[in-house]
C-alpha cells in the first residue's frame, strides 16, 4: 500500500471514528477487568473469612473458589466477546475504508 493510501485512510472521519470506538471497547473491557481483579484481591484482604465457607454444609470447596474460577470465566468472556465484537464491527469498518482508499486511484 502507497503512503497516499494510508495518509487518506489516517485523514478520513470515518477511521477516527474506528479509532475511537476501539479504544472505548478496550479502555471499558479494562477498567472491567481490573476492578474485577481489585475486588477480589480487596475481598480476600477484608473478608476472607467468606470466602473461606463452604458452599454448602459438608462441602469441601469454598466461596473463594467459586470466585475466583468465575474472575477467570469473566475475562474469558470478555475476551471472546472483544473477539467477536472485533470480527463482525471493527474488521469490516477497516475492510471498507481500506476499499474505499484502494478504489481511489
Amino acid at each position: 500500500m502507497q503512503q497516499a493510501h494510508i495518509d487518506s485512510i489516517k485523514a478520513s472521519p470515518a477511521f477516527r471514528r474506528l479509532i475511537t470506538s476501539r479504544r472505548r471497547i478496550s479502555f471499558t473491557l479494562t477498567a472491567l477487568m481490573i476492578t474485577t481483579y481489585y475486588g477480589f484481591i480487596l475481598f480476600v484482604a477484608l473478608a476472607p473469612q467468606v470466602l473461606a465457607r463452604p458452599l454448602y454444609a459438608g462441602a469441601t470447596t469454598s466461596i473463594g473458589i467459586v470466585a475466583g474460577v468465575s474472575i477467570i470465566l469473566i475475562a474469558i468472556g470478555m475476551t471472546g466477546w472483544y473477539v467477536l465484537h472485533a470480527n463482525r464491527t471493527l474488521d469490516r469498518s477497516m475492510s471498507a475504508l481500506l476499499a474505499n482508499a484502494l478504489q481511489g486511484d
